[in-house]
């Protein structure tokens, strides 16, 4: 029985589909399945019962499976205790970041976080907020870069407030506004993101915060990211709103789009990080803290909103 093996049954377990487990941990679905039997042959029991689509784990399957995500957990704390014996800041570090988050705050401090530590092995994965939280209780992140508060019992560090925009044709009627006002949005038709992200749930509180009448939400479209909803709008077709990060670096010589800021009071979201417990790599989370904040625009370092959306 190896710690490899039992990495494997945890896989199958999540994604109830052997090609798909062997495709998310890098690996061919045969030496998965070979391991998984050699395991199986070696305890003398059927952990997955093969015959139901998708498949599912036997009644000892089960247990087996509970108790090697207890194993995994703890060879990964003796990693933890090694990596920081000498003081030294080294070792894996995974980030679960959100989409909205992570094309326009990870390449502000990549670069100086791996400057100033190169001992450490740093690895993304760009996931939705439910699947990093997911992630953080798996075991299979470190840290979770998030903007939405969480009932999940995990430890939080703020790192930013981060205004929203306006980003409007440059034909509309708010084109020529010097501000925009909430009241400006009860009145438009707005481009979101698909369900699931949580930037299209704080616009759309934001658009029924003092709209009862609007019992729908005044969508046309939705889209999977950001950068199509930028297009839509330089295409002289309505409204959307942004994060600040994502608008930082926005090229006005080839973009067509306006970018309008909101009058007091601006919403805002929060930018936090989040992890499931209290241990050994808080050096590490502490180090990311910090270079993060430290390389973000200074235009967000004292942001203070009185319209916070969580």
């Amino acid at each position: 029985m190896t710690l490899t093996q039992l990495s494997y049954i945890v896989a199958v377990d999540k994604y109830r589909h052997f090609a798909t487990a062997a495709q998310k941990i890098y690996i061919t679905q045969p030496t998965l399945s070979m391991q998984i039997q050699k395991l199986e042959d070696e305890l003398g029991v059927l952990i997955f019962d093969r015959s139901k689509s998708p498949v599912i784990p036997t009644d000892v399957g089960t247990k087996i499976i509970d108790q090697a995500k207890v194993i995994l957990s703890g060879a990964k704390h003796i990693e933890d205790i090694a990596a920081v014996e000498d003081g030294d800041l080294k070792g894996s570090f995974k980030v679960g970041i959100i989409p909205t988050i992570a094309p326009y705050l990870v390449p502000l401090f990549l670069k100086a976080f791996v400057d100033a530590y190169p001992q450490i092995e740093l690895t993304f994965e760009e996931a939705l907020t439910a699947d990093v939280l997911e992630g953080l209780h798996d075991d299979e992140l470190d840290v979770g870069i998030i903007a939405t508060s969480t009932n999940n019992n995990l430890f939080e560090t703020e790192l930013f407030q981060e205004p929203f925009l306006g980003y409007v044709s440059a034909g509309h009627k708010f084109a020529g506004k010097e501000l925009l006002r909430l009241e400006d949005l009860y009145e438009e038709n707005l481009w979101l993101l698909n369900e699931g992200h949580c930037f299209r749930d704080q616009v759309m509180k934001l658009c029924r915060k003092e709209n009862q009448k609007l019992n729908q939400g005044n969508v046309v479209f939705e889209s999977g990211n950001l950068e199509t909803l930028k297009r839509l709008v330089e295409q002289d077709f309505g409204v959307t709103l942004m994060p600040f990060l994502a608008m930082e670096d926005h090229d006005t010589r080839c973009a067509t789009g306006v970018i309008k800021k909101f009058t007091d009071p601006i919403p805002t979201r929060k930018i936090r990080m989040v992890y499931s417990r209290e241990y050994l790599k808080n050096n590490l989370i502490g180090a990311l803290a910090s270079t993060i904040m430290n390389t973000i625009p200074s235009s967000l370092k004292d942001q203070n909103s009185e319209l916070l959306l969580d």
